[in-house]
């Protein structure tokens, strides 16, 4: 499998990266330990977690992915092989069990999550640490347009810059990255690395699909002259893009499983009838809608790697097959046409 550097960082990472949400909600810590031996077993060295999983994020299962990821290192002795990545909460998202309630950006709050995830991961130093959303008020996870009405007291970009470059001073982390980001966001970031003479951040891990592409309004410009890679989650689109819910709306998966307050943005009728154009698509093309969703993402130029998840070895492999697919001309262009009708429902 291609491996590619992330940004200016020495982090060489494979095109597909492991996600791990579901460890301890959808999967039991053995099926989590065959994922990650499976994965390696492909050509994946890329792992992600973070301190909040798994999802449905509560207080009683928070860390415990963390936790199983951390049992199959000491287990497997695979440490030196894989890229390890997780994620600090910001504030702000109601998760008050997460460090007390303290779950800004600053350095405080960093350097106690950074050891807790040390902790459970049973490891001395995390490859990419990433701030899992912002600080500030910022529109993500289904909000479309700034509303300056949601200010808020916030941890500035240069602290937070400086807090994790004392991290990386320190052996703690090699690398760090930003998720959940706007333009504004990583240009600043960029810009306080460089004045504190601070490594840039390396990676933005921003939600990426067929019914989502709004990081090529403007992000992909900034990420490719700033030198900072994406890694594009819910390539699936929480299942909507595999069919598996326009084939039976009482699927087994997290849109059924969870509250729809969850994730509403996938259970907007729009993203419903995307996903039945791209499936159809699929289909008359002799691909599955899951080939179709993640051969598109894979063979983006600006995707450094593509975050999948799977709750069983038979998505796994599909997922990872994909990435044998090549996309022609024709279908690009039928991509292109839907997207145009259905402009980003899943943003």
């Amino acid at each position: 499998m291609k491996k590619v550097l992330l940004g200016d960082s020495q982090l060489n990472v494979s095109t597909i990266c492991l996600g791990s949400m579901t460890f301890g909600e959808q999967n039991t810590e053995a099926q989590a330990h065959e994922q990650l031996d499976y994965a390696l077993e492909r050509g994946i060295n890329f792992i992600d977690t973070a301190e909040m999983y798994p999802v449905m994020p509560r207080a009683a299962t928070q860390g415990r992915t963390e936790q199983y990821i951390g049992t199959w290192l000491k287990k497997s002795g695979k440490r030196s092989d894989v890229i390890l990545a997780t994620k600090a909460a910001g504030p702000s998202r109601g998760m008050n069990w997460m460090r007390n309630g303290e779950t800004d950006l600053d350095e405080k709050n960093l350097r106690a999550a950074v050891e807790t995830s040390l902790q459970r991961l049973q490891t001395d130093y995390i490859d990419l640490y990433q701030l899992h959303w912002p600080s500030r008020n910022v529109p993500i996870f289904g909000q479309k347009q700034f509303n300056p009405e949601l200010e808020r007291p916030c941890t500035a970009i240069a602290d937070t810059v400086a807090a994790l470059h004392a991290l990386v001073k320190e052996g703690k982390i090699r690398a760090f990255g930003v998720s959940n980001e706007s333009a504004w966001g990583v240009s600043e970031f960029v810009k306080q690395a460089d004045l504190q003479g601070a490594p840039r951040i390396a990676s933005i891990q921003n939600a990426y699909s067929l019914v989502n592409r709004s990081f090529e309004q403007g992000l992909d410009e900034t990420c490719y002259r700033e030198k900072v890679g994406l890694l594009a989650y819910s390539p699936l689109a929480f299942g909507q893009l595999s069919a598996k819910y326009i084939d039976n709306a009482q699927a087994p998966g997290r849109l059924t499983l969870f509250p729809s307050t969850w994730s509403p943005r996938y259970l907007r009728a729009s993203v419903f009838a995307a996903s039945k154009r791209y499936a159809e698509l699929a289909r008359a093309n002799g691909l599955t809608p899951s080939q179709l969703a993640l051969a598109w993402c894979y063979s983006r130029w600006f995707v450094a790697s593509t975050i999948i998840g799977a709750t069983n070895l038979v998505q796994l492999k599909e997922n990872i097959d994909a990435l044998e697919v090549s996309l022609n001309d024709e279908l690009i262009a039928g991509i292109n046409q839907i997207h145009e009708e259905f402009h980003n429902p899943g943003q």
